[in-house]
């Protein structure tokens, strides 16, 4: 693999992620469960040190370009947030109403009982597809394709009307989810300080 396809995460560097639900179920279709996520980012950002430059909430996946402050380790972060929307994804499925509950909790069990550490339900995948970002110019492409993802699955026509992306804080309307940093598509000679939040 080439410059920055390792899919480790090390710390002080900044990175493209894709987190997956396990089987790509469309998990991300309620209102309520797509709220967990924008609330589980928000609280990483407030209280674990999250910079988020970029994302895109997918019906069956995340795209997230981010780093962490220290002390923080975007690892840690990653793990944790995963782990609680993991959980509360699946009280969510348990306890509203849900047309696909139980096939929903058929297959999230079942891959908790295939996998390794777990014994009970497994929402997301373990890999994170984590590149490092090692320049602007490659950032600012992993930012442009993951803000095109509803467009190409024709979801919305124009990616800024897509609510659930960082599309929307780039053209300056409405949010909801505040991000870090904006990335200039401009490469510069100071160009580089969004990596050393």
């Amino acid at each position: 693999m080439g410059r920055g396809y390792h899919y480790n995460i090390y710390k002080d560097k900044t990175y493209f992620m894709t987190m997956t639900v396990v089987e790509w179920i469309d998990l991300f279709t309620r209102i309520t469960q797509k709220q967990l996520i924008v609330d589980s980012l928000k609280y990483c950002q407030e209280n674990k040190g999250l910079n988020i430059f970029g994302w895109c909430l997918m019906p069956s996946h995340m795209h997230l370009i981010a780093n962490t402050k220290i002390p923080f380790d975007l690892d840690d972060v990653v793990r944790d947030f995963k782990r609680h929307t993991s959980k509360y994804a699946i009280l969510l499925i348990q306890n509203e109403p849900e047309s696909r509950r139980e096939w929903l909790l058929d297959k999230f069990a079942h891959a908790g009982k295939t996998h390794p550490k777990n014994k009970g339900y497994e929402v997301w995948k373990d890999k994170n597809h984590a590149i490092e970002l090692y320049s602007e110019k490659v950032t600012w492409q992993k930012l442009k394709y993951i803000h095109q993802n509803p467009v190409i699955d024709k979801i919305v026509y124009n990616e800024q009307d897509y609510l659930f992306s960082s599309a929307r804080n780039y053209y300056g309307l409405p949010n909801v989810l505040e991000i870090d940093c904006l990335i200039s598509p401009v490469i510069t000679s100071s160009s580089r300080n969004f990596f050393n939040l």
